[in-house]
């Protein structure tokens, strides 16, 4: 395991493994209960955002939020372990930017119900997270591999999956895109629990080296 010189706070750490957990476990529930309750929804052939619109969006809402805490939380403890130089830099932006994009969808309901006016930028919004999780798997990558090779090894999966799999979504009929675009959810939430698990581990090494120490 390569970190830099400070000692990592355990506390800080796991603190931040247990929000992005729950947020992400948020985000997976929000779209399961959203999915039974909104009626005539079709998982399939609609998406996430028809969830986020209407008499329930209420839940996919709280399930963005959460899911925002949960980048939010990994951008800090990313922040503190600094695993890599300028790469890792553009991660942790990437991160903080995520989060703020995934605010800003769960906020402007301007999507699942044809909603029109004004200045809809829900799109535009969509195509910038597309960009930041693929540079954000790719420049996280090589640190992650610094703990674990594993680690570094899920970052580069997730890289080419979503690299792969993101502009074939915008090519997809409708009937298909739902289904689709939960897929590439799954992706982002493999990510996120694999970095939740990095942290826990790295704070767990952390404490046995003070054991050792004393």
């Amino acid at each position: 395991m390569q970190i830099d010189d400070h000692q990592p706070d355990k506390h800080l750490l796991n603190a931040a493994a247990w929000i992005a957990g729950i947020g992400t476990l948020c985000l997976l529930l929000g779209n399961v209960v959203g999915s039974i309750v909104v009626p005539d929804h079709d998982w399939v052939a609609d998406t996430v955002s028809d969830l986020a619109a209407g008499r329930y969006e209420i839940i996919q809402d709280v399930a963005l939020y959460g899911y925002a805490a949960s980048l939010i939380a990994c951008a800090i403890a990313a922040a503190h372990l600094h695993l890599d130089g300028t790469r890792w830099n553009v991660g942790i932006a990437c991160l903080a930017l995520l989060a703020m994009c995934v605010v800003v969808i769960g906020a402007r309901n301007e999507y699942g119900d044809n909603d029109s006016e004004g200045i809809v930028i829900h799109i535009y919004v969509v195509y910038f997270l597309g960009l930041l999780f693929a540079v954000l798997f790719l420049t996280m990558a090589r640190g992650l591999s610094g703990i674990a090779r594993r680690y570094g090894v899920i970052s580069y999966c997730c890289a080419a999956l979503w690299i792969v799999g993101a502009p074939i979504f915008f090519l997809l009929p409708t009937e298909y895109d739902g289904a689709f675009e939960r897929g590439l959810g799954v992706i982002t939430m493999v990510w996120v629990a694999s970095f939740s698990w990095m942290l826990i581990s790295v704070a767990r090494d952390a404490d046995h080296i003070r054991a050792q120490e004393i």
